[in-house]
C-alpha cells in the first residue's frame, strides 16, 4: 500500500544523493588549478627602446676597379724609345726588320729611306747574339715554356705559364727561326733600353703589337752584333 511519508523520505534522499553527485562533480581532485573563467592572454614581449635617428648620409658608391687592361705600359719611356718614324737608310727591302743591338732600337723599314723605329730591351753581357733570320711563327697572349738552358740557369723558373698580362712575354711574340729566341712583348716595360734579357728581344705591349700588325711569317730580321756600334743607327733624324 502506498506510503506518503516513505515517497517523501526517499525523494529527499535521491534529490540530497545528486546534488552530491554534482559537486563531487565540479570539485574534481582536491589539488586541480581553478577553471580559468577568462581566455588566457600571453603578455607582450617588453620593446626595445628606439634607435636614434642618424642624420643623413648621401649615397657613396662602391669605388669601380677595372678589369686588368691588355697594356701594361704605364711607364714613362725616355722620348728616343718611343715608336717614330725616322729617316733610316739601308739597302734592306720595306718590311725587313733590323735590330740594333748596342743602341737598343729595332727598325722596320718602310721605304724611301725611312724605317719605324722602337725601343728595346736586349741580351745581357754574355747573351747578345747576330745573325740573319726570319719569323717562323706569330702568336698573341703566348704561354711561356722556358728553355731547358733557362731552366738550368734559373731552377725557380716556372716549367709553363699560360699566356696573359702576368706572362713576361707579354702580349705578342714572332719566333725566330729554330732558335730560342723571339721579339716578344713584356710584363716590365721598365727595361726597354737595357741590356737584361737571356737573348730575346722585348719591347713594350703596345709596340710589339704595332709591329705584330706590319709583320708576317717569313719576313727577315737581321741582328746586328753588339761590337757594331755606329753613330748614325743612334742618330737618325726624325
Amino acid at each position: 500500500m502506498f506510503n506518503l511519508d516513505t515517497f517523501k523520505t526517499y525523494s529527499r534522499a535521491v534529490a540530497f544523493g545528486a546534488v552530491a553527485v554534482t559537486a563531487i562533480a565540479f570539485a574534481g581532485p582536491a589539488k586541480a588549478a581553478p577553471v580559468q573563467l577568462f581566455p588566457f592572454f600571453q603578455p607582450l614581449p617588453p620593446m626595445a627602446a628606439p634607435q636614434p635617428i642618424q642624420p643623413f648620409q648621401p649615397y657613396q658608391a662602391t669605388p669601380y676597379q677595372a678589369a686588368p687592361s691588355e697594356d701594361q705600359d704605364a711607364v714613362e719611356m725616355p722620348a728616343r724609345f718611343r715608336r717614330q718614324t725616322v729617316s733610316y737608310a739601308t739597302r734592306e727591302a720595306p718590311g725587313t726588320i733590323i735590330i740594333d743591338t748596342p743602341n737598343t732600337y729595332l727598325y722596320y723599314v718602310l721605304g724611301n729611306g725611312q724605317a719605324v723605329r722602337y725601343g728595346i730591351g736586349v741580351g745581357r753581357d754574355g747573351f747578345t747574339w747576330s745573325g740573319i733570320q726570319s719569323v717562323t711563327k706569330k702568336a698573341e697572349w703566348p704561354d711561356w715554356t722556358p728553355p731547358p738552358e733557362m731552366i738550368a740557369r734559373q731552377p725557380y723558373l716556372p716549367r709553363h705559364m699560360a699566356g696573359g698580362p702576368g706572362n713576361p712575354l707579354g702580349a705578342r711574340a714572332m719566333y725566330l727561326g729554330g732558335t730560342i729566341y723571339r721579339i716578344h712583348g713584356t710584363n716590365a716595360p721598365e727595361t726597354i733600353g737595357k741590356h737584361v734579357s737571356s737573348g730575346c728581344i722585348r719591347m713594350t705591349n703596345d709596340d710589339v703589337t704595332d709591329l705584330y700588325s706590319r709583320v708576317n711569317v717569313g719576313t727577315k730580321v737581321i741582328v746586328l752584333p753588339m761590337t757594331e756600334r755606329r753613330a748614325d743607327l743612334g742618330a737618325a733624324t726624325r
